[in-house]
């Protein structure tokens, strides 16, 4: 689908199944390609004269493959969160093509950043003036969306926390240790979006577009010290989430000890008696304890005795 917005971004224009005879408006600010078709692809580029990438284009990590200049244009891509508010979040790359005209952007998802921005742009019609100020608020609602992620993955870090550290006993920590799993995987691909996010700004800044306009370039400076400040935070949120993994793996182990420290008491402590047992359980006939009256209780006794010793050494060492 091609989505053409006009300045003021008041009216929007969808195109789908008949690319050949679609013609870009002589004042459009902003082409925004949704799963495109390879027809759809060529008739963008057949209006601009520029290429577009293709969806394996886009999922190459190279940096080449990702921050580069052609033909006058800018292109970047960066990786997008998605599905924010699961325990899972997905990444998957948009591209952004400044060119001396209008933004192009190129996705096969909808993240929530470009609906976000739609809404602003609603209330402020104003904001959609040229390609680089679309590009510049895009990027705002991305790390945005990106910061309200990183808010919400780390006060689930902080619920864990609370339970890992509460000094109760460590019953379910198989499902706390999966919660900081899924946190961790989460912090990862907030980690690679902010840092592509932190890249991109780097290189579009040299961008004329955007180096020339004081007020844009401002603007991008800005961009890139948020960018830096949730890099640093989500930096944190990781060593929260590895030393509380360790933390509960060690109270766990700790737990286990215990639970085998106990056996091997009751195991030490049995042992006499047990051996008592033994001994007067054969079937010896000079045995002269056997036959007398106090010979039951007194192996009872003696079974008790040898079994209380040990468990008061235990106690006075303070193995117990």
């Amino acid at each position: 689908m091609i989505r053409v917005y006009r300045p003021g971004c008041r009216t929007c224009e969808s195109h789908a199944g008949e690319p050949a005879a679609w013609t870009l408006p002589p004042d459009a600010v902003w082409i925004d390609l949704l799963n495109p078709t390879p027809d759809e692809d060529r008739a963008v580029e057949a209006a601009l004269g520029l290429s577009v990438p293709t969806r394996e284009e886009m999922a190459e990590l190279e940096a080449s493959s990702r921050l580069y200049r052609e033909n006058g244009a800018t292109y970047v891509t960066a990786d997008i969160i998605h599905h924010g508010d699961t325990d899972m979040p997905g990444l998957d790359p948009v591209t952004f093509v400044l060119t001396a005209g209008p933004l192009v952007t190129v996705r096969y998802f909808d993240p929530k950043p470009f609906a976000l921005l739609l809404d602003k742009l609603g209330r402020d019609p104003a904001l959609c003036g040229t390609g680089a100020d679309l590009f510049l608020n895009l990027m705002e609602a991305i790390i945005d969306r990106a910061s309200d992620v990183l808010s919400t993955n780390a006060a689930k870090v902080e619920g864990v926390s609370n339970h890992v550290f509460s000094g109760r006993k460590t019953v379910g920590f198989e499902k706390l240790i999966t919660q900081l799993g899924r946190a961790h995987i989460a912090n990862a691909r907030i980690e690679q979006s902010l840092s592509g996010l932190a890249r991109i700004f780097a290189f579009v800044a040299l961008d004329d577009r955007i180096e020339k306009q004081p007020e844009t370039r401002e603007h991008l400076n800005s961009l890139a010290r948020d960018a830096q400040s949730l890099i640093s935070h989500n930096q944190a949120v990781a060593a929260s989430i590895d030393f509380q993994l360790s933390a509960a793996l060690g109270l766990i182990n700790i737990e286990q000890s215990s639970i085998i420290k106990i056996f091997s008491v009751a195991a030490v402590a049995f042992l006499p008696p047990t051996l008592i047992a033994s001994i007067y359980g054969m079937n010896f006939d000079h045995m002269p304890e056997l036959p007398q009256v106090w010979g039951y209780p007194a192996a009872l006794v003696a079974m008790l005795v040898s079994a209380i010793l040990p468990l008061a050494w235990f106690k006075k060492k303070g193995w117990l």
